[in-house]
């Protein structure tokens, strides 16, 4: 029979029926992250190429949105060869050899086909030949999602690599200064497996919001509308975004949900070390930061040079974090991310250093 946990209740758990049952002993370890890695595609787009096809200022640009510059992937590269370089550097970090991996997941909505899913291709890429691997679409919450998906069913004593990996590059109408300021590409990858408590991950809270699905969408290439109706240049095969729609759920519902799962895990604001937000506009970050009620924390942003990378964002930034050395053993770090579906996600660990 499965089971649901309550929070607010130690040392048992409860039946789907309400039957109180006792729990077993608490493991010495958990599941937590062991490694971290990026990728970034070499060649950097300035704002000026971007604003000569767009109509606008690289001022503008840096004003609305407090991004300088981004990194599109090579015409040879898809989205499965900017998540195996991340994998690759996550394994390294961690100290895992592929062949120790359960589970590879990818999370992105700009997969290399609509079949096979990225992640079988990843797998074969890095050699991970014993590990299950599928991919994940919560657009821009993608990795969180996959992250909480891998928390579940990676065995406690297992590994599990959970990857972020996007090429905004190619679904963004080049001339849309609505868009194809805001989008790059890249990768970030994470290895989960046992670290000694009170370290791990520790709760993620997902929401989705079905009503709002056409906020954010690519509306050709699925069952709905299909590619061969729509040629190459037709408008319905570009991102399309509702960008004041999309801030307002930002501002109503990031500050609710860090809020929420603060308050389901007895974490106290003020005890959050780190606040690693999805980087999807600077300009939007900075304003909101103010209601979330994270005084005491670092939040950090690589946006200015990174742009939006999709479900690579939380796990790029947290690699870029995690190399600088600015997370120490123990501290809180808190994740969240938002995007299409309307969906939104948090994500509450303690480091392991």
């Amino acid at each position: 029979m499965s089971r649901t946990t309550s929070p607010c209740v130690t040392g048992v758990w409860y039946t789907q029926g309400g039957e109180l049952e006792p729990s077993a002993p608490a493991s010495a370890t958990t599941l937590g992250v062991l490694g971290t890695g990026s990728y970034l595609p070499s060649r950097t787009v300035a704002n000026d190429e971007i604003a000569s096809r767009t109509g606008v200022t690289e001022e503008w640009i840096l004003r609305k949105t407090g991004i300088r510059s981004r990194h599109y992937a090579a015409a040879h590269e898809a989205t499965s060869d900017l998540a195996a370089h991340a994998a690759r550097a996550a394994l390294a970090d961690a100290g895992i050899r592929p062949g120790q991996l359960s589970y590879v997941m990818v999370a992105t909505s700009t997969p290399d086909h609509p079949q096979p899913a990225t992640a079988a291709i990843v797998q074969h890429l890095i050699g991970a030949e014993n590990a299950a691997a599928f991919d994940v679409n919560a657009v821009c919450t993608g990795f969180l999602f996959a992250l909480n998906t891998a928390h579940r069913i990676v065995p406690e004593d297992g590994y599990g690599l959970v990857i972020g990996a996007d090429i905004y590059s190619r679904i963004v109408n080049p001339t849309d200064r609505r868009t194809a300021v805001l989008f790059g590409d890249g990768a970030g990858a994470v290895v989960i497996g046992p670290v000694d408590r009170p370290a791990g991950l520790i709760a993620t809270n997902l929401r989705t919001f079905g009503d709002l699905h056409r906020t954010i969408e690519v509306p050709a290439g699925g069952s709905r509308l299909p590619a061969r109706h729509h040629g190459p240049d037709d408008p319905a095969h570009y991102f399309a975004m509702h960008g004041r729609a999309v801030r307002d759920f930002v501002t109503e519902r990031l500050p609710s949900a860090v809020k929420e799962i603060l308050r389901d895990t007895d974490t106290t604001p003020d005890s959050v070390q780190h606040f690693i937000p999805h980087q999807a506009n600077g300009q939007m970050l900075q304003e909101i930061a103010p209601t979330l009620g994270l005084d005491h924390a670092v939040h950090h942003l690589v946006v200015e040079s990174t742009a939006n990378t999709g479900a690579a964002s939380v796990p790029l930034t947290l690699d870029l974090v995690n190399g600088r050395g600015a997370l120490k053993d123990g501290d809180t770090v808190l994740l969240s991310a938002f995007g299409g579906g309307m969906s939104i996600g948090t994500t509450l660990l303690r480091w392991a250093a």
